[in-house]
């Protein structure tokens, strides 16, 4: 058996069940920037006291920003106008990492600690049953023995004690958390009340706009073709891809910049509270979005923005990665970038983040001749006679067949 596994409550418990339900438990643990896995040596410790026989840590921030949030932004990934998927772009990542291990050590089983009401139950084994469908999944969450025992915090509390489970000290605050290096989600708990104003003391990502500095930080983000190559701060500049979104969420974070509290609808058909904030995401899709409008075609970006970035977002969401439409949508995504390359100046200031200008030499879309009502070079003002005349032929038929069925146009 190979079970997903953090340190926290709700895993231990799931380990020490799965141990004395007689299984050969080996633990596993993906780092993909959540400040927790930073406690590697406690972490392990823990759940081998717990009865696991081994744990594996595998770093995969690299991939994570390389292959999944670098293509988030350049389809300028979104899930029902507000929520930037920081935590379903993380899924596939973590899933393909643990079929990987389950195969190494020759495991049978695979387990996680998803309830039956969430999203990441569906994303966690929809990429299970892709990458190796002879792995059988145990949810102990969706298992009658398990959730009749466990009707809360105070059966999980009990059942450490019981078995001599290390729990933590501090207070448990009274909502869920899931971190990783794009953003740190909260929902449960307090928040289930939607008119509830989220305490102050909630958000770990971000500081509160009202707190931040009173002078705005300038900063540059470079790309080609819709990936962040470059970040420019002051004398500071990162080129390496784990760094260069570190630093992007430094400058998110000491502005305030990528709070969101919001209503959206799991995959289950539930609506679900969530408070998100997600600073460095928030900031490389906003500046990514301004360089298209400079060199990308109108026609390409308006199919983009149509279906692939709607698909690729819902697929993302609703745990689809690996899949066919997944790879389809995703070459339209590459083939849109290939002229998105510049750079954008910004200013990040109380919980806003502005575009102060924008540069590139790989597309000739703009002209600055063109675009000037200072000349006429290159442009007959009288052509635009013939261009109005043309569109207006469909519209002074429409406004035509209105007055003849008595609905005349003038009429408010």
């Amino acid at each position: 058996m190979l079970s997903a596994y953090s340190g926290g409550l709700d895993t231990s418990i799931i380990l020490k069940w799965l141990v004395l339900q007689g299984y050969t438990v080996v633990c596993y643990l993906a780092d993909v920037g959540q400040a927790d896995a930073a406690d590697a040596t406690a972490i392990k410790k823990k759940a081998l006291l717990l009865g696991a026989e081994r744990i594996i840590i595998v770093d995969l921030q690299r991939i994570f920003v390389e292959q999944l949030v670098f293509r988030a932004v350049q389809c300028n990934a979104i899930y029902e106008d507000s929520y930037l998927l920081g935590t379903s772009l993380a899924r596939p990542v973590i899933a393909r990492g643990q079929v990987q291990v389950a195969e190494q050590f020759n495991c049978q089983f695979l387990s996680h600690g998803c309830t039956g009401k969430g999203n990441d139950q569906v994303r966690f084994e929809l990429a299970f049953k892709a990458l190796n469908p002879s792995l059988q999944v145990i949810a102990p969450w969706r298992l009658s023995e398990f959730y009749n025992r466990f009707h809360g915090r105070q059966d999980l509390l009990k059942f450490a004690a019981e078995n001599n489970i290390p729990i933590s000290s501090s207070p448990k605050a009274p909502w869920s958390m899931d971190e990783n290096l794009v953003h740190c989600s909260y929902e449960a708990g307090i928040l289930e009340d939607p008119g509830r104003t989220p305490p102050k003391d909630l958000w770990k990502m971000t500081l509160d706009p009202l707190d931040t500095a009173d002078a705005p930080t300038e900063f540059s983000i470079h790309f080609e073709k819709g990936v962040p190559v470059k970040v420019v701060l002051g004398d500071q500049e990162a080129t390496d891809p784990i760094e260069l979104f570190k630093l992007l969420n430094k400058i998110g974070h000491d502005n305030g910049v990528g709070r969101i509290d919001i209503v959206e609808t799991r995959l289950v058909g539930i609506k679900s509270r969530g408070c998100y904030d997600t600073p460095g995401l928030t900031i490389a899709r906003l500046a990514h979005i301004d360089l298209e409008g400079l060199v990308m075609d109108s026609q390409v970006r308006e199919l983009r923005d149509q279906f692939v970035t709607r698909a690729w977002s819902r697929q993302l969401y609703n745990g689809m990665y690996f899949s066919p439409e997944r790879e389809f949508v995703e070459n339209s995504v590459i083939f849109s970038q290939q002229n998105v390359t510049g750079q954008v100046r910004m200013m990040a200031y109380k919980g806003n983040v502005y575009v102060l200008g924008r540069s590139s030499d790989a597309s000739d879309l703009y002209d600055e001749q063109d675009a000037s009502m200072d000349s006429l070079e290159g442009f007959s003002p009288s052509d635009s006679t013939g261009f109005i005349e043309i569109n207006a032929l469909r519209l002074k038929k429409f406004g035509l067949q209105k007055q003849k069925d008595g609905q005349p146009l003038t009429h408010v």
